[in-house]
């Protein structure tokens, strides 16, 4: 809903930690996937010494970002813990409400209607109600459990004895795939090569889906200077954004 006065509508969409986070993932998991396919495939744009050891150095970055930071971001918000669940529910789980934006989303593709706002900033609470596309939601369930195959298939690509604290991890995980390769008529590690490259694809797959198909668009291209540069986002812009004030609330409350 937009502001019949002059109050500023820029919000912060997006805090610092918020904006790091994002840039590291994007830029670890460009270098992760090029690399990967460079050493996969033997491409000859760079040694295959390079190739590998750029992609050993992006690892740490793309896992610290996904299992440290982003948690991080996402519990950090919110008061108290029934506060902190109702954010995360809001924000990144797929719901009802979500379903019913998708629905319209599918009738704006057939011209049936607007396109509804998925990012809707309520005045009164001083927050998002939510700010991800619905398809979004989905893609970051699927997303983690790739990015958690993909760890735990280079684990013994990397080192096949792998250990950490005198934990044989990599036997675990070798011991694992050699119950679930013999469905496949494989070998253990030739079953995680296999995992581990077709969850490469996947990443290629995602990154084409959010950039390339929810995101192509210049209404939304507001969106990727607030995540990677401003943080912040103007809501008196209403393309894909809804802005919630006090006194709608009121009203709604008295009929009027």
């Amino acid at each position: 809903m937009k502001s019949n006065d002059n109050r500023s509508m820029v919000v912060e969409r997006y805090t610092i930690t918020d904006r790091i986070a994002h840039t590291v993932h994007a830029v670890a998991m460009i270098v992760l996937i090029i690399t990967g396919l460079k050493i996969y495939t033997g491409w000859d744009f760079m040694s295959f010494h390079t190739a590998r050891a750029l992609h050993m150095i992006a690892v740490p970055f793309l896992l610290a970002v996904n299992w440290i930071l982003i948690p991080y971001n996402i519990f950090s918000e919110g008061h108290g813990a029934l506060g902190k669940i109702s954010h995360f529910k809001d924000h990144y789980i797929f719901g009802p409400k979500d379903a019913t934006r998708l629905g319209g989303i599918i009738k704006n593709f057939f011209r049936k209607g607007r396109y509804p706002a998925f990012s809707i900033y309520d005045e009164e609470k001083g927050h998002y109600e939510t700010k991800l596309h619905p398809v979004m939601k989905v893609l970051i369930v699927l997303e983690g459990t790739a990015l958690f195959l993909i760890a735990v298939s280079g684990i013994v690509l990397y080192k096949l004895d792998w250990s950490v604290f005198g934990l044989p991890i990599g036997s675990w995980i070798l011991s694992v795939g050699g119950l679930i390769a013999p469905l496949f008529d494989l070998t253990a590690i030739q079953f995680y090569r296999i995992l581990h490259l077709l969850m490469t694809y996947w990443f290629i797959f995602e990154l084409v889906v959010h950039v390339g198909i929810l995101e192509f668009d210049p209404h939304v291209w507001k969106y990727y200077k607030a995540i990677f540069w401003s943080g912040k986002e103007d809501l008196s812009d209403t393309h894909y954004s809804e802005y919630v004030e006090k006194y709608s609330r009121f009203d709604k409350k008295h009929g009027h």
